[in-house]
């Protein structure tokens, strides 16, 4: 994950070609599947443990009610993902040490871990204490209560006293690893018993576990800005290891993601130089979508096809408080990447970053950006259980409900105004002639934030709509088979 300071250091320029200023068709292939949907989600930590006892915002992220906030009635986004972190934070002091806190990190991101010292691996004795971390827990159990069906547990730095420096932000010494080698397993030992715990104490059950965040990044740092720590890839295959070992001991059904790379040249990277023993244990790839519109998607999801591995974009942020760059990335992913699921980092983050704008710190809530819109359009309406689809335009999505036999389109105009013409013929029932086609309209500029419209009719396989400038829409056909 990225404090914006941290994305900025990254090279990404991020972008899709624009298509040409022209009225235009696009073409949905009722043949294509790359894969059945798992859904979309977030991140608990950080904004959770500020505002994790918070009902009205576990409805707007966890269920698709409209739930007023600040006194503006909004979608909810519907979201059924869940990520838990378990946190690196502790002010106990034992033996004579004790964290060390970076001067940069704000106490938003100081997460409290379960673990205080190193004293004893019994997860009941005085060296862990399971109280800590309460508005995280909470939103985790408000999630479930509404919905949310899959959970996972993730780390972004082992527990301080694990680290070589005692300082979860990070190493002394750029791109080195900051966990005592004689902790590899401590670390597994770690992450196992809070999976058990949250079975036996919490009634979540997680589907997996992933013990590592962006691990082969250069930039976690003792004066880092929030939890990290780098693992170089050698490192991670001991830990693995360990992890699968402490996960079957305790007869859990989690199963390992990894590795969460920060970008998709780093996650090629790391697949590529693990063990066929570490690629074995991990049941799904995990990757974070900072490269934005760079990397190699094709070649990471070729990779994953190829060792038959699930693969998730599990973080995702930027700055861009319009929403236009989250659909242009997330059209890239659709194209090129063909993940099985989508999290979104902060859902609720300061002006540009959050779904919904405040402030983590501060703990003040302003509303919802223009891209909270942009992700309704997706999460309201593309949903579990859904073939993802193909079609002939780079700013267009489709996703095919069997069970309903309903298609869902999800499309942009970021061209002069036009009118788009969808063709659906290739389904062999297209629909009924004259219906209505359901559409909602977001247009980043200014305007319509989610507005619905029923003036749409289909003939004979085909509709036309008109769009304006930067203007995102979502049809949902019924009939189609």
């Amino acid at each position: 994950m990225h404090s914006p300071s941290l994305v900025t250091l990254l090279a990404c320029t991020a972008t899709m070609a624009p298509s040409a200023a022209a009225d235009r068709t696009v073409v949905v292939d009722a043949s294509a599947d790359w894969g059945t949907w798992e859904g979309w989600g977030t991140s608990l930590a950080w904004w959770a443990k500020a505002f994790g006892d918070r009902d009205d915002l576990a409805n707007l992220f966890f269920t698709k009610n409209y739930q007023t906030l600040n006194g503006k009635n909004l979608p909810g986004l519907g979201f059924n993902i869940v990520r838990y972190n378990a946190g690196a934070c502790a002010t106990r002091t034992y033996h004579g040490d004790s964290m060390v806190v970076s001067s940069n990190i704000k106490p938003s991101r100081q997460i409290d871990g379960f673990w205080l010292d190193w004293g004893s691996r019994d997860p009941t004795s005085d060296s862990w204490d399971w109280s800590v971390d309460a508005n995280q827990r909470a939103m985790l159990q408000m999630a479930k209560a509404r919905g949310a069906n899959i959970f996972e547990l993730f780390s972004n730095s082992p527990m301080w006293w694990m680290c070589l420096n005692h300082n979860p932000s990070g190493s002394t010494i750029i791109g080195t690893d900051n966990l005592q080698s004689w902790n590899y397993e401590s670390h597994a030992i770690y992450m196992a018993n809070v999976a058990e715990h949250a079975k036996n104490n919490w009634g979540i059950v997680f589907d997996s576990v992933d013990p590592f965040n962006e691990p082969i990044s250069p930039f976690w740092l003792s004066s880092g800005n929030q939890e990290g720590c780098h693992f170089a890839v050698s490192t991670q295959n001991k830990v693995l290891g360990y992890l699968k070992t402490h996960l079957d001991s305790r007869k859990l059904s989690t199963y390992v993601a990894a590795s969460d790379e920060n970008r998709m040249t780093f996650a090629i990277a790391t697949w590529l130089g693990l063990s066929g023993a570490s690629k074995d244990i991990i049941k799904r790839i995990n990757v974070h979508g900072y490269e934005y519109g760079g990397g190699r998607r094709d070649w990471l999801y070729d990779l994953a096809r190829d060792a038959k591995k699930k693969l998730w974009n599990s973080e995702y942020s930027e700055g861009d408080g319009s929403g236009k760059q989250l659909f242009q990335n997330l059209l890239l992913d659709f194209v090129w990447l063909h993940p099985t699921a989508w999290v979104y980092w902060q859902a609720l983050d300061i002006s540009g970053w959050g779904l919904i704008v405040g402030d983590n710190d501060a703990h003040t809530i302003s509303g919802a950006a223009t891209k909270y819109f942009v992700m309704a359009q997706f999460s309201r309406h593309v949903t579990p259980g859904m073939r993802i689809l193909s079609t002939d335009n780079d700013s267009t999505m489709a996703a095919y409900d069997a069970d309903a036999k309903k298609l869902v389109i999800v499309s942009a105009n970021w061209d002069g105004a036009q009118q788009i013409t969808y063709d659906i013929t290739k389904y062999g029932k297209h629909g009924d002639d004259g219906a209505t086609v359901a559409r909602w309209s977001t247009n980043t500029g200014g305007g319509d934030e989610y507005a619905s419209y029923n003036d749409i009719k289909i003939s004979g396989g085909k509709f036309t709509v008109p769009f304006a400038t930067n203007q995102v829409q979502t049809f949902e056909i019924l009939n189609v088979a």
